[in-house]
């Protein structure tokens, strides 16, 4: 059986990225901690939102790392002089992967009622038309 990959439609010049970019998100198998919601809120602008209880602003991290929006938790676990009787809430570690199409720029980051809202925003895509001289040979 023959793998179809977007090098095999010869009118598909320079995609090579995208394949590989495609293969390096599906190989990330994020978990499902935290969850997450992912809408379009205009035309050109998206709003990631995680569920975050328990962790402060001070514990989350955002980067842009190669095109790619990573999002981390890490809470101090403080729990000196406390006794559990049951302990169902953990303190637990999360990254969370997001890859980004170029144009697309991350804009603010807002906490609110557990809720870490990430905004992004693409550029208008503008139409470019090029004329080509022919020479003679």
């Amino acid at each position: 059986m023959t793998k179809m990959t977007l090098a095999s439609y010869p009118h598909m010049l320079g995609f090579e990225q995208l394949e590989r970019l495609m293969e390096r998100t599906a190989k990330s198998g994020n978990e499902g901690y935290p969850p997450f919601n992912i809408e379009q809120t205009s035309d050109f602008s998206y709003r990631i939102t995680l569920a975050v209880a328990g962790f402060a602003e001070d514990d989350l991290s955002i980067t842009v790392e190669d095109r790619q929006l990573v999002i981390r938790g890490r809470q101090t676990d403080d729990i000196e002089g406390r006794v559990f009787l049951h302990r169902g809430i953990a303190a637990r570690q999360f990254q969370r992967s997001f890859v980004l199409a170029d144009g697309v720029d991350v804009g603010e980051a807002i906490m609110e009622n557990g809720l870490l809202h990430v905004d992004l925003k693409r550029e208008k895509p503008q139409t470019v038309v090029q004329k080509i001289n022919i020479k003679k040979g």
